[in-house]
């Protein structure tokens, strides 16, 4: 059965100039990832302009935890982590609610992927070191 992927893209006005990685440029590498690993992309989220620094204050990232809730979702697909989360605490609260839900992460250019044991063994430590 195939997945049913929310895409989440965010930037800041900040981080698109220091790092050039637009919204647009998130989008198609996300929906290639996505026509890659066969899912079938259920919605894309996008948080324009909007700090990553805690996740209470992003509406798309808001809405799709609630698809997920809903169990519309069950494979998150981010540019990278830090477009999910700049918080250690905020990063843990988010993989634990996935895992209640049966849904996973995969990032793009983090090489990150929760599906298997070792994957959500790696994002945990990669949020220790960070």
């Amino acid at each position: 059965m195939k997945k049913n992927a929310a895409i989440y893209c965010r930037v800041s006005t900040e981080d698109q100039a220091r790092e050039g990685y637009s919204l647009p440029e998130q989008q198609e590498k996300l929906k290639d990832l996505c026509k890659f690993r066969d899912y079938n992309i259920y919605n894309i989220y996008e948080d324009a302009g909007i700090s990553g620094k805690d996740m209470d204050h992003r509406p798309a990232f808001l809405q799709m935890l609630e698809e997920v809730k809903k169990e519309n979702v069950n494979v998150i697909v981010a540019y990278k982590l830090d477009r999910l989360t700049r918080s250690v605490r905020d990063l843990e609260v988010l993989i634990s609610e996935l895992e209640k839900y049966e849904c996973t992460l995969e990032c793009a250019m983090d090489d990150i992927n929760t599906s298997t044991a070792n994957g959500r063994f790696f994002v945990r430590m990669l949020t220790v070191l960070s």
